[in-house]
């Protein structure tokens, strides 16, 4: 795997390293970020090591290794890393499509050039794999959107977005855990509670799950 470019290092104050690859994302490269992750907190003076979309935070202690040891720690094991895919979960959402649970499916049909029926079809084909959890706890940010229904972002955000909704942003799907602030296309809604900070995995998904859209209902 070493026809990958290698990371970009910047500090992030004097105990944080970024390590960032360039867009856009793509599994191999996510894959690669979390075996990094997995090795890198065994190295000394890394306290932690939390993986983001094309990039990869490791908290340092300065007094045990210095930054410019550790960013050339990264740059030797990178090429060496084996991108294999983390041991995640199948997971099916169930989702009512349109009507007030996806009150901006027209939007993407329209914006796509396809019927909302076809939307929803081609949305539940996708294949697609949790990158990471951020934003909100429990929010996922997916990759495996089918690319003909990429759709920017609303131009004016909405200040409440309902929780369990299924949205699309730019060439990503996610689903909000719970009701904030939010630009995605907003397509359906799930029953499944994507957060729950009372359980033992607060969190329905986690990064490597294995995600399949299905159509409980559709609303045009």
């Amino acid at each position: 795997m070493s026809e990958l470019a290698p990371p970009r290092l910047h500090a992030l104050g004097d105990a944080a390293l970024l390590c960032e690859l360039p867009a856009p994302a793509q599994l191999a490269v996510q894959q690669r970020i979390w075996a990094l992750a997995a090795e890198a907190v065994q190295w000394p003076g890394v306290g932690e090591a939390l993986p983001g979309m094309n990039n990869l935070t490791l908290m340092f202690d300065p007094a045990v290794v210095e930054a410019d040891a550790l960013g050339e720690r990264v740059l030797a094991a990178w090429p060496k890393l084996k991108a294999g895919a983390v041991a995640g979960r199948e997971v099916q959402i169930p989702v009512v499509y349109g009507g007030d649970e996806g009150p901006d499916l027209e939007v993407v049909a329209a914006h796509t050039g396809l019927t909302p029926e076809e939307v929803v079809r081609r949305h539940c084909a996708g294949e697609y794999v949790v990158y990471l959890i951020g934003f909100l706890p429990g929010f996922a940010f997916m990759g495996g959107l089918p690319p003909e229904l990429a759709t920017p972002r609303r131009a004016e955000p909405r200040t409440a977005v309902p929780a369990r909704s299924v949205g699309i942003g730019g060439e990503q799907t996610g689903i909000y855990p719970r009701s904030s602030p939010g630009g995605w296309n907003l397509i359906g809604r799930t029953p499944l509670e994507m957060f729950d900070p009372h359980a033992k995995q607060p969190t329905l998904l986690r990064h490597g799950d294995r995600v399949r859209f299905v159509a409980e209902s559709v609303k045009t």
